[in-house]
């Protein structure tokens, strides 16, 4: 974007987003008797071009999602010094690991042993140590949408704090589209508890956008992934 007037108009749209998903983050906190301290932002950055990630980054989001190779490097190479936390949440090949692994620096979407195995070996080569969660399927193999059996959860979560260059965060998940999403987020509000048993470092819990980030904060999500109530509808990369 190179139109200092239209960058301008760009920045105003964008911080009168953010702080009116900031009021509905702070609403829902205050709802759930929670302190929105412990709920982070995480804007979606997929489709959006690398001059809008450097706008949230000045106007304080400290946290950028994206799901895509190689969209994902190339904003990244163009934004690596800024002070931002970069998650990738979309579903992963085993042939993107390396690419993610050199920018990512929490994993959202590791639901399968394959996955878990390429990542620690991509994060070594690259010699980085990156937080992985495991996704969870909310809908019990019914979109496509990716994330691993609830009952194959544990399972996940040891075969990350067992591996090298990963550390276990915690659980991803997306609610289904044919139910509730305040009853989807409480079966994975209670499997994070149960997790948490085992593994109490595992305390992030990613629910949540901008659909439902309310009943996501109610179920105890921490972060919530936030892309077109900041950023607008989905674009093309230019």
């Amino acid at each position: 974007m190179n139109d200092p007037d239209a960058l301008v108009d760009r920045r105003r749209d964008i911080q009168e987003n953010l702080e009116a998903v900031q009021r509905r983050m702070a609403a829902a906190c205050a709802s759930a008797n929670r302190d929105p301290n412990d709920v982070t932002l995480i804007v979606v950055t997929k489709t959006r071009p690398a001059s809008d990630v450097a706008l949230v980054s000045e106007l304080g989001v400290t946290d950028v999602g994206e799901n895509r190779e190689p969209e994902a490097s190339r904003k990244h190479a163009e934004c690596e010094e800024l002070p931002l936390t970069w998650h990738f949440i979309g579903q992963l090949q085993r042939n993107k690991t390396g690419k993610v692994a050199r920018y990512a620096d929490v994993v959202q979407s590791l639901d399968r042993s394959e996955l878990i195995t390429a990542m620690s070996s991509a994060a070594e080569r690259a010699e980085r140590n990156l937080r992985g969660l495991v996704q969870v399927d909310l809908t019990d193999g019914a979109e496509g949408r990716g994330g691993a059996s609830p009952q194959d959860v544990l399972t996940l979560c040891e075969e990350i704090v067992t591996a090298t260059n990963l550390d276990l965060a915690g659980l991803m998940a997306v609610a289904p589209l044919d139910e509730d999403p305040g009853a989807a987020f409480e079966r994975l509000h209670a499997l994070h508890q149960r997790v948490l048993k085992d593994f109490p470092e595992a305390t992030m819990l990613s629910a949540g956008m901008s659909g439902d980030l309310e009943m996501a904060v109610l179920a105890g999500a921490t972060h919530v992934r936030i892309g077109s109530a900041v950023l607008g509808e989905r674009q093309h990369v230019r």
